[in-house]
């Protein structure tokens, strides 16, 4: 593993082996025990699409592994003012232990662990958010213990989280199933990808039929960063893709909700399930924090 680029490069030993990682640096920062792995070292963070939690996740991550991160903006970078993606990457790669981006093309990504010579993870992009799926599968393990027998169940958007969930969820041996309006499906790359599974995915366009028997139910916003535009012509076509008293009476009676936050309350949620559900979705969103410093350790030391 030289990079995370996206969740179809990784096997599903490699998730396992980083969701244990990941469980022992949490067990690590919660007895006060410490874990300077990468002492020493630094990480820049380029940042295409601003976010609050990428941000303060790895920041203190690095911190607590004893590294430094460096923020980076895009106003702060020659990439977008004519700079090519490949020579930012060499001269990077002279300063630099590791680099985490998050940007809008996945193939902005791909070129910088092309052309540079560290390592390279992707913070979040249009077509993958690894980083958030990793966390999501730490958080489904610690609830539910195994992977064995669980169906996890996405609606809304076939967006770069769907992507994501449908591949980690698949080679860690789930059940998947996703419910997305005509015209908004997942990527036709995972969705090959998932036709190796034979019935353990389905995709459909009923919400309800997406959340029968299901142990794990999952949304994400309607409209995603860069699509604010789309806000109104969203709402038309998502309409009836809400986790709701509905959806949930078709689960497990034990259903655990996750979102990767921000919601939009009483839109893919109601604040009633949002509330009911608020510890697991909270452990969710500090879930990155442990499962981000598993990936740089595992990239980096």
């Amino acid at each position: 593993m030289k990079h995370l680029l996206k969740m179809l490069d990784l096997s599903g030993e490699e998730i396992l082996e980083i969701l244990d990682l990941a469980d022992q640096l949490k067990y690590e920062l919660k007895h006060s025990i410490p874990h300077p792995y990468l002492k020493g070292k630094s990480i820049g963070l380029i940042f295409q699409k601003a976010s609050t939690r990428t941000r303060v996740s790895f920041e203190t991550g690095m911190y607590q592994l004893g590294g430094h991160a460096l923020f980076l903006s895009a106003s702060d970078l020659q990439i977008g003012r004519g700079e090519p993606v490949q020579d930012t990457a060499r001269v990077l790669s002279r300063y630099l232990n590791g680099i985490m981006i998050r940007t809008f093309e996945q193939k902005e990504v791909e070129d910088l662990a092309e052309y540079g010579s560290i390592p390279v993870i992707n913070g979040l992009t249009d077509f993958s958010h690894p980083c958030q799926v990793l966390a999501d599968l730490m958080t489904i393990r610690e609830r539910k213990s195994t992977f064995d027998g669980l169906k996890m169940c996405f609606i809304g958007d076939g967006n770069n989280m769907a992507n994501s969930l449908i591949v980690g969820g698949l080679k860690v041996g789930m059940e998947v199933s996703i419910a997305c309006p005509e015209g908004y499906h997942p990527d036709p790359q995972v969705l090959e990808f998932a036709k190796a599974y034979g019935d353990k995915f389905t995709l459909t366009d009923q919400p309800l039929e997406a959340a029968k028997d299901a142990d794990v139910v999952i949304t994400d916003v309607w409209a995603s960063m860069g699509q604010e535009g789309e806000a109104e012509k969203r709402k038309v076509a998502f309409n009836g893709y809400q986790i709701n008293d509905d959806v949930m009476a078709q689960a497990h009676a034990d259903a655990m909700v996750l979102h990767c936050l921000p919601a939009h309350r009483e839109e893919e949620i109601t604040e009633k399930v949002f509330e009911a559900h608020a510890d697991e979705i909270f452990e969710e969103a500090e879930s990155p924090l442990h499962a981000q410093k598993a990936v740089m350790v595992k990239l980096m030391k």
